[in-house]
């Protein structure tokens, strides 16, 4: 996508800022009056932003951060107060899961940058995420219960897979909000600082050190692997290590190493 088009579409974004920057794709969710909560109109500019990021090729790795005191502080409850039926409550569903699905499927490194609130849908969005880094401030949660929902984005899929069944439901029955540093030893969140959009920074810039070929193919055979056995896993890391194998990256990579060299990867 040409900077034209780029320029186009993200002035007529509303609720978010997006920017590139060291092949490093910046989306910050921008409602701080409203501690930037998913409303539809929220999560139809997310999903053309991630289509955005993956469409430009200069972005290697996506960071997505919110304004103000909150990362995301859950969806707009005023929309789901509306729901009547069991139609529109699993079209809602849908909907959002959609959206933080095109976040987890994108072929590069994501990371959610939790500068403050991340509870429902917004922790579920960070959950989509390949890494979370919270800041000291951060709080998080999937409160939905105490509203007579459950969490509908993909939070009680993601959370347990993440940190475990017993751990999820302790989380996702009680409702209750834990600190950056409770977040981290339960492994919900990598890192934990005081300042989180910087610091993802640093560990995408650190990332992107690395051959991007085998950082997609990493992911690839890690997310692949999770839904199959580990017999069908390894036989899916030694397709992916064959194709790894004949890249111009790997042959850079290697005598690089030999030379005693920084890599030059060209993403071949």
């Amino acid at each position: 996508m040409d900077d034209l088009d780029l320029a186009t579409v993200t002035d007529d974004f509303n609720f978010l800022n997006y920017e590139v920057s060291d092949n490093v794709a910046v989306i910050t969710v921008n409602r701080p009056d409203a501690l930037n909560a998913l409303n539809s109109d929220v999560l139809f500019e997310l999903s053309v932003a991630f289509e955005l990021a993956e469409a430009d090729l200069e972005v290697k790795a996506l960071i997505i951060t919110g304004t103000g005191r909150a990362f995301i502080a859950g969806a707009d409850i005023a929309n789901l107060q509306k729901l009547s039926d069991p139609f529109s409550g699993r079209e809602a569903s849908l909907g959002g899961q959609d959206v933080m699905n095109s976040l987890a499927a994108l072929p590069f490194p994501t990371i959610a940058a939790i500068n403050g609130f991340a509870l429902g849908g917004g922790l579920e969005l960070a959950l989509a995420a390949d890494i979370r880094v919270a800041s000291n401030e951060a709080r998080m949660g999937l409160p939905e219960v105490s509203l007579g929902l459950i969490p509908g984005y993909g939070g009680t899929q993601r959370l347990a897979r993440l940190i475990g069944i017993g751990r999820a439901l302790d989380l996702i029955y009680t409702g209750r909000h834990v600190k950056a540093e409770e977040a981290m030893q339960l492994g919900i969140v990598n890192r934990v600082s005081d300042d989180a959009l910087a610091t993802a920074k640093e560990v995408a810039a650190q990332i992107l050190k690395n051959a991007p070929v085998a950082l997609g193919l990493a992911k690839e055979a890690v997310v692949r692997g999770l839904d199959v056995t580990l017999n069908q896993g390894l036989e899916i890391e030694a397709d992916l290590f064959g194709i790894v194998s004949t890249t111009e990256d790997m042959t850079e990579g290697t005598t690089a190493f030999l030379e005693k060299r920084a890599a030059d990867f060209q993403g071949k």
